[in-house]
């Protein structure tokens, strides 16, 4: 196996893993960046010794117990209390954290969900506890976050040393709160959550559209909240948007990787059985009459699975949805979305119309808002300059797959 091919083995480890390995290092010292450092530690001896020794039967179980160690050996050079030491000593590595039969974290029985409760803290700002725990638990690079919250890269790295510097000059605990003020937080971890679904289900950067093992662990953390707090109806909503878009998941990649648009796609592909759980959590969370951008998204969502075909769609219904969406939540995103379910209601040109009335100074980053001005003006027979919009989007696309759907688009090779 060559260098790279090890490397990138040992990258999706940390990827797939290293969120819970912060978790239950964190749950044991109730340390943050002591159980960062560590797993650091832990991933650079991985890459040294994996390729000479042989990659470990269980990678995750030495990624645990050796950033065990080193935070123990760290510990001791820093004469630190004995407390955290017994602590990292009990800790069992071969026993994943979702499968211990006791909570150390107290009201939320899961490792990793408790410690995004944590890390919610309302002491830190909100954009940067959600950045902070999109780049520590959820393991999204700096690059991701930045695009998620459409701010430029660099901004996004300094704000999260700054939240970092915060933490440790203030001494904000880490702890997750008692039940009953659980709910003071539920927003920021919802936030949290629906990052980390949507960078599953439309990977910003890499070579898949799709990054499955987050898709599932943001449902896997959805269930749990669903059922920790079940008279939540943005919880139910939120659950129920993922599970919709989840439902298509099949359906959504070409053979060759490129991405299947919503219109084209085979729709006995889609898991009905994840579409009737959605439609029963979106059910229940209206009959609380409490409407929140989660259950507006599920309903658009809703709208989109439950038609004959695409033609079948309700535009008109979903450009209504996303201006109540809007007046909740109002965002560049948003308006964007609005623009385009307004060109499949009323015609290429009206889409043009309100993308021409869209904030362009925040949009022009983002490669979808050329991708909806190319499709209206495609479809509006102006080809020359859909090809300058399908060319502004190529610049701007990090994801190899949808690169290469633009490369189709201009008529470009691969």
């Amino acid at each position: 196996m060559s260098t790279s091919d090890n490397n990138e083995r040992v990258a999706r480890c940390f990827r797939e893993d290293g969120g819970r390995t912060v978790a239950t290092l964190a749950r044991a010292v109730r340390d943050l960046d002591l159980a960062e450092d560590a797993l650091q530690d832990a991933y650079l001896a991985a890459l040294e010794r994996w390729p000479r020794d042989g990659f470990p039967a269980r990678p995750s179980a030495w990624i645990l117990a050796t950033a065990r160690n080193r935070a123990i050996d760290r510990l001791r050079r820093e004469r630190a209390g004995r407390e955290k030491l017994e602590r990292l000593a009990a800790l069992e590595p071969n026993a994943p954290s979702s499968e211990s039969d006791e909570d150390p974290m107290g009201a939320v029985p899961d490792d990793r969900l408790g410690l995004i409760f944590a890390c919610c803290h309302p002491a830190l700002g909100i954009e940067a506890r959600i950045a902070l725990t999109l780049r520590t638990l959820a393991g999204l690079t700096v690059e991701e976050i930045a695009d998620a919250f459409l701010v430029p890269h660099a901004t996004m790295a300094q704000r999260l040393v700054r939240v970092k510097r915060k933490i440790r000059e203030s001494v904000i605990p880490f702890d997750v709160p008692p039940a009953e003020r659980l709910p003071e937080r539920l927003d920021d971890v919802c936030t949290v959550l629906y990052l980390i679904f949507n960078e599953g289900y439309a990977a910003t950067a890499g070579d898949r559209l799709v990054r499955r093992e987050l898709c599932d662990e943001a449902i896997r953390f959805g269930r749990i909240l669903a059922a920790l707090m079940p008279q939540e109806p943005e919880v139910m909503g939120l659950l129920a948007l993922m599970l919709y878009l989840d439902a298509r998941r099949d359906a959504r990649v070409a053979p060759d990787g490129t991405p299947v648009l919503l219109a084209d796609q085979d729709r006995e592909k889609w898991d009905r059985a994840k579409i009737a759980e959605a439609d029963d959590l979106l059910a229940r969370a209206s009959r609380h009459h409490v409407p929140g951008p989660y259950q507006l998204q599920a309903a658009i969502a809703h709208l989109h699975v439950s038609a004959a075909s695409a033609s079948d769609v309700d535009w008109h219904a979903v450009a209504e949805l996303y201006g109540h969406l809007e007046r909740f939540t109002p965002s560049p995103v948003v308006a964007l979305n609005r623009a385009v379910a307004i060109g499949f209601a009323d015609g290429p040109a009206a889409a043009l119309a309100a993308l021409d009335a869209l904030p362009r100074e925040t949009l022009v980053p983002y490669h979808h808002y050329h991708v909806a001005r190319a499709d209206a003006l495609e479809r509006l027979g102006r080809g020359d300059e859909a090809r300058a919009s399908y060319a502004a989007a190529l610049e701007r696309a990090q994801n190899a797959a949808e690169r290469a759907y633009l490369r189709t688009k201009l008529g470009s090779p691969a």
